[in-house]
């Protein structure tokens, strides 16, 4: 018999866990189960079958060496407390000839309306027990619901032509499933954590075949010689099971769940409810009997018939590289044109960095002290003439400190993510990984956030640094909760699986002010204690008057201006990332998604120094809060773009979807401003000092 695999007490019980977050090191030991895969235990079970187990592919770039994962996983547990155990669906699993298979439903999904549904919300069969899989925080906040069916396999034993199920529908039900037709929902089943497929052909017309996730509900249609539409259910459902054989011991893994869904009519001489049989369905063949059958109509008081049949077909597909069908990349090209792309603005920018680097360093420095005409000391003595000025605190330094402190959040959260999950401990198989992950590193990077918040409030001399240490822990996070709570209310009214529950909602405050607000609390008194940072030249007791700016520099145009390049040099990645948020598809190629964010930083970086530059050469010495804007503005563009891609790539017509769209929208653009403006804050910050302090003031 197969050995299944065994569950973590989070994955059992997770809102009880949660619920119990204030305890801070069985948090901390149940880390390693939400965000790795333990591959290394995976790969003991391969190698006496497999000699060559592939790391899951997860990302366009390659893996990692199993080794060299394996040790770095060993190193994380011993840093935990937590036990060794399989994640579900993370370990292979090897089945004997007639060893059942349990087949999972999960959600309803639809991409016009972005609201998942409960399976059984819709009048399908039901087993006599509703048992719900335990889900992790990442799937509750998906809206995963996974449940047991009534399908019921037997490992390479195939089933002709099974029925499921006689039911009749009343009025609410045929109005359920007319209005799922309409928004075209698709059904998802799980088998051995394989998601079920639709097959389709590639667009690009090659032989490899790709998967559509799930299976329609139905589709709408009309009678010939008729023109009124009718709505039809998909009430048979053709299941194919690629197994991958096992030589030496005759056992089997699944590689591959497959579904064609039809829809039939069904006819029967006699229901009989312990051995129902139907004339419209040939046990012998394994096939439907065609031309005689129409399709099944949906409608009030008819009587549907839900059939399976299963097929087993054998594979040289490895277990190891089952998912490489379902994360097949139709346009791989063109991540490849987007990183050109984006290398080129890098360089321009770079070019400038350095021109003006060269010219600050060595030719401004070195003439300060030996001006040879007039016009000369006009033209480069602009910056310095504003060093009394320069560090000077801006208006509201608290609030700045706050944006900076949330901002190190982000970024510290953004990276170890992005390495997890280029170390494939984060890929599609484990559900629910990557958001329970980001969720779990926010809280605990908090100790992060309160360290530089404090660090430059001191530099600004500022005494009131509990208040700022609280906004710092608040703020942000209490501008998105609001928000997802709001959103949170529109989609419980659509009585959506998608709301997230009571009990996950006070989990995560659990986590907030548990774990997160204290961290911040930490690092802030940590980074108080240190020394504040010197400035290199002294700040005048009176401000310098500024002289009157050009148009092309003032604060609004050079801000927006700023913005520009760096969302330029992700945006065709943005795309990526939409349609895998909004259009049900997975992402995985966290390689280019790494180069991409990499690029990022550097252009974030080079275009604030670039215009910080020229600000300080113009005698504007505001430059605190401006350098903030200029990268941060990049968010408004990428609002801009989720926009034309709501009109263009999208289908939504109900308004509480377009509400819920842009809800999430504005939550990830005030992230990205968050990020993109402290990296260009930081970036001029490093500038400032390091021209200030390499020149002699008198």
């Amino acid at each position: 018999m197969g050995k299944p695999t065994r569950e973590s007490e989070l994955d059992r019980n997770p809102i009880l866990i949660y619920a119990l977050c204030l305890a801070f090191l069985h948090i901390s030991s149940q880390l390693p189960s939400l965000s790795l895969s333990l591959r290394s235990e995976a790969q003991k079970t391969n190698q006496k079958k497999e000699k060559t187990a592939a790391a899951r592919k997860t990302a366009a770039m390659g893996g990692v060496p199993g080794r060299a994962a394996a040790w770095l996983l060993f190193a994380l547990l011993l840093s935990s407390s937590a036990h060794s155990f399989y994640l579900p669906g993370v370990a292979p699993r090897d089945f004997t000839t007639g060893e059942e298979l349990t087949v999972k439903v999960n959600k309803l999904s639809s991409t016009k309306t972005q609201l998942p549904y409960d399976y059984y919300y819709l009048k399908y069969c039901k087993p006599t027990k509703i048992l719900n899989s335990a889900e992790n925080l990442g799937e509750v906040l998906r809206g995963d619901r996974i449940e047991n069916s009534v399908h019921k396999f037997r490992m390479r034993e195939e089933e002709p032509c099974k029925v499921a199920c006689k039911l009749t529908l009343d009025a609410e039900s045929a109005k359920n499933f007319k209005e799922k037709i309409d928004d075209e929902y698709r059904v998802n089943m799980i088998l051995d954590n394989l998601p079920v497929a639709v097959l389709r052909q590639r667009r690009d017309g090659s032989p490899s075949t790709t998967y559509e996730h799930g299976f329609r509900v139905g589709f709408k249609g009309n009678y010939a010689g008729s023109k009124e539409e009718k709505y039809f259910i998909n009430n048979h459902l053709s299941f194919r099971v690629m197994f991958h054989k096992d030589e030496l011991t005759d056992t089997a893994r699944i590689v591959g769940f497959e579904v064609t869904p039809n829809s039939i009519k069904h006819e029967y001489k006699e229901w009989d409810p312990k051995n129902p049989q139907v004339t419209t369905c040939n046990a012998n063949t394994k096939n439907l009997v065609q031309g005689s059958t129409v399709p099944q109509e949906v409608d009030t008081d008819k009587e549907v018939v839900f059939t399976y049949d299963v097929s087993f077909k054998e594979s040289d597909i490895k277990w190891a590289s089952r998912w490489d069908t379902y994360l097949l990349m139709n346009d791989d090209q063109i991540h490849w044109f987007s990183i050109i792309n984006s290398l080129m603005i890098v360089l321009f920018l770079s070019g400038m960095v350095a021109m003006i680097m060269m010219r600050t360093l060595y030719r401004d420095i070195a003439n300060y002290n030996q001006l040879e005409t007039q016009d000369e000391a006009q033209e480069e003595t602009g910056w310095k003439l504003v060093h009394g000025d320069v560090f000077r605190a801006p208006i509201n330094p608290g609030l700045l400190c706050v944006y900076v402190g949330t901002g190190v959040q982000i970024f510290a959260m953004a990276l170890v993510t992005m390495i997890f999950a280029l170390l494939g401990f984060l890929s599609p198989s484990n559900r629910g990984g990557l958001m329970t992950a980001m969720v779990l590193l926010w809280v605990f990077m908090g100790l992060f956030a309160g360290y530089s918040s404090s660090r430059l409030y001191k530099m600004f001399k500022g005494t009131e640094w509990k208040k700022t240490t609280l906004k710092t822990a608040v703020m942000f996070p209490g501008i998105l909760f609001a928000v997802f709570f709001v959103l949170n209310a529109l989609i419980w009214g659509e009585r959506s699986s998608g709301a997230v529950p009571f009990g996950t909602m006070f989990a995560l405050v659990c986590l907030w002010f548990g774990i997160s607000v204290p961290l911040v609390f930490v690092g802030s008194y940590l980074g108080f204690k240190k020394p504040p940072l010197e400035d290199p030249v002294k700040t005048n007791k009176i401000p310098r008057q500024i002289p009157e700016q050009a148009w092309y520099m003032k604060p609004v145009f050079s801000i927006l201006i700023g913005g520009i390049l760096p969302f330029g040099a992700v945006f065709i990645e943005l795309f990526f990332i939409l349609t895998s948020i909004w259009l049900n598809q997975f992402y995985y190629i966290f390689g280019f998604l790494f180069i991409v964010f990499v690029i990022l930083l550097v252009t974030c970086a080079e275009i604030t120094i670039v215009l910080c530059y020229f600000q300080l050469c113009s005698e504007d010495y505001h430059w605190w809060w401006r350098s903030y804007l200029t990268a941060g503005s990049s968010a408004l563009y990428l609002f801009l773009y989720s926009v034309f891609y709501f009109f263009t790539k999208l289908e939504i017509t109900k308004l509480v979807s377009g509400i819920l769209y842009f809800g999430y929208m504005i939550i990830i653009s005030y992230a990205f401003f968050v990020l993109t403006g402290t990296i260009g804050f930081y970036a001029c910050f490093w500038f400032v000092r390091k021209i200030y302090s390499s020149v002699k003031i008198d």
